[in-house]
């Protein structure tokens, strides 16, 4: 049964499948669109005898990972927080951050998300998007530098899509953000956990902010 499962999971079609019938989840809950990939991509996974590899998870966290992730981190909050999304709120309005703002002022509900973002977020949706979505698309279009790119961007689109709850400047600051991390990833296929800390850490900045209520003095300096 293991083997007949993991066979038919790894045909080249069936991220093209899975990725097209996700979203139907979300007429349900959008938490399910997320959970049914990512149990896609966890059967595969199981099938494989968690040949981690296979969702490019070759390299294990190093000290040069770690001080790379952070670089990247402080690249990408200087580069969204203080130019693009700036931009962005002055056209489109503010992001909607009603899914968090509970936690404004409140320790346990801080240290909650926080716990639930590093689990689901930075390692569930890396695992997802890029390991299995954009390995997976990549390798489908024949496995080239292009088909690297096409992947990043498809991956991207469906990524800033999936936030649609922030609201229009959300999707569009979140496919930005995305196809970033993509790029990296084209150029470190073999370090998915280079992503994950740069996405952990990324989002850890942006909860504290909130948690800080302090999330609004960048775009009111900038002003």
């Amino acid at each position: 049964m293991k083997t007949k499962i993991y066979n038919y999971l790894t045909k080249p079609y069936i991220v093209v499948l899975t990725m097209l019938i996700a979203p139907v989840f979300g007429f349900i809950d959008r938490n399910f669109v997320f959970f049914f990939g990512l149990g896609i991509a966890f059967l595969i996974l199981w099938g494989s005898n968690y040949e981690w590899s296979k969702f490019g998870m070759g390299q294990k966290i190093n000290k040069k990972t770690c001080l790379k992730s952070v670089r990247i981190t402080l690249a990408f909050f200087i580069g969204f927080s203080i130019v693009i999304d700036p931009i962005l709120q002055h056209y489109l309005g503010n992001f909607d951050l009603s899914s968090v703002e509970d936690i404004r002022g409140n320790l346990a509900g801080y240290i909650a998300i926080m716990i639930v973002m590093w689990v689901f977020a930075a390692f569930g949706e890396e695992f997802l998007f890029r390991g299995y979505y954009m390995k997976g698309l990549a390798e489908l279009l024949g496995n080239s530098n292009k088909s690297w790119l096409l992947s990043a961007i498809i991956t991207s689109v469906y990524f800033g899509i999936s936030h649609a709850y922030q609201g229009l400047v959300g999707v569009i600051s979140v496919f930005l953000w995305s196809l970033c991390l993509s790029l990296i990833f084209n150029k470190n296929r073999n370090n998915l956990l280079l992503l994950v800390l740069i996405h952990g850490f990324s989002d850890t900045i942006g909860l504290t902010l909130i948690y800080l209520n302090k999330d609004s003095l960048i775009s009111e300096w900038i002003q």
